[in-house]
């Protein structure tokens, strides 16, 4: 079983990837799925979950799908195999039931780059233990203790990626609000803080901040992730919500948050300016911590 930040190992990258091979097969050979599922004696909706990594194959539909693509050559077919067998194994990430945000990390595992955008909290891969706890205490309906612990293992280990060998190159842009809104008291936004003022000095880790001066922005109602990944398989954007969460993958809508992305870069401080506006703010919040631990506020 691979380690945790082996992304070789990731198998919701390999049932995605093999799910583009298998779209891509179908559309070469002009077939719909429903054609295909008849072939096959399932469902159309099995056929489509393959094609977007939202199922595994078996080496039986492999076969089957060889037959009906016309797929003759024997290293295409090992490889499409290979695919199906390991997006059948178990992720680390399995044994911590993350429900819905297990696809998410399985992607994450995998991918070479990733630029966010978070307008009111500090993103899971640069949380520290502190400040994810008291994010944690927030959850309605209220989580046991026990369940916030493992949760935390997820981002400790998740947070693996941005020093693994090659590291994830990770671009993140904050809104100014992530560092005043006061999330576990002045130390542990002290002690965050600073973190992330340590972070941003990595070579593969980007931190820019939009200051409240800037305005309006195209995404100050919204948080996402544009993930990229190695060789044929798409970049996916995922975007998260109290009603529930989206991956999207159509061209116009990635290029539609590449867009935005790249608004905010240039409306945002310099990653130079950004970490000396961390750095005064870590300072703020400890002149803040002896005197007023008790009286939560904003930091002037």
């Amino acid at each position: 079983m691979p380690e945790a930040g082996d992304s070789a190992g990731s198998p919701t990258v390999r049932r995605r990837e093999l799910g583009f091979l298998l779209r891509a097969l179908r559309n070469e050979r002009g077939l719909t799925v429903e054609q295909v599922a008849a072939e096959l004696l399932c469902s159309p909706s099995k056929v489509s979950r393959m094609e977007t990594g939202h199922r595994g194959a078996t080496a039986r539909d492999i076969r089957d799908l060889c037959r009906i693509y016309g797929v003759t050559d024997p290293a295409q077919q090992a490889h499409l195999t290979r695919l199906a067998a390991e997006g059948k194994q178990q992720g680390w990430w399995r044994s911590f039931e993350l429900d819905y945000f297990a696809t998410f990390v399985g992607l994450e595992e995998a991918a070479t780059a990733t630029k966010n955008f978070q307008p009111a909290a500090v993103p899971g891969l640069l949380q520290i233990p502190d400040y994810a706890r008291a994010m944690y205490k927030t959850n309605v309906p209220e989580m046991p203790a026990e369940r916030i612990d493992q949760l935390i293992q997820v981002r400790l280990t998740r947070q693996r990626s941005l020093v693994k060998k090659p590291p994830l190159q990770l671009s993140s842009i904050l809104d100014e609000a992530v560092l005043r809104r006061l999330v576990g008291g002045y130390r542990v936004m002290r002690d965050q803080v600073r973190h992330l003022a340590n972070a941003a000095q990595r070579p593969n880790v980007t931190i820019q901040i939009i200051p409240f001066s800037a305005g309006a922005h195209p995404a100050m109602e919204s948080t996402f992730d544009i993930l990229e990944f190695d060789g044929m398989t798409p970049s996916v954007v995922y975007v998260e919500g109290l009603a529930g969460n989206m991956y999207l993958e159509r061209l116009p809508d990635l290029q539609r948050y590449e867009q935005v992305f790249d608004h905010l870069h240039h409306l945002a401080l310099s990653p130079q300016d950004s970490i000396e506006l961390l750095a005064e703010t870590a300072e703020q919040y400890d002149r803040a911590a002896v005197p007023a631990e008790h009286h939560p506020g904003n930091v002037e």
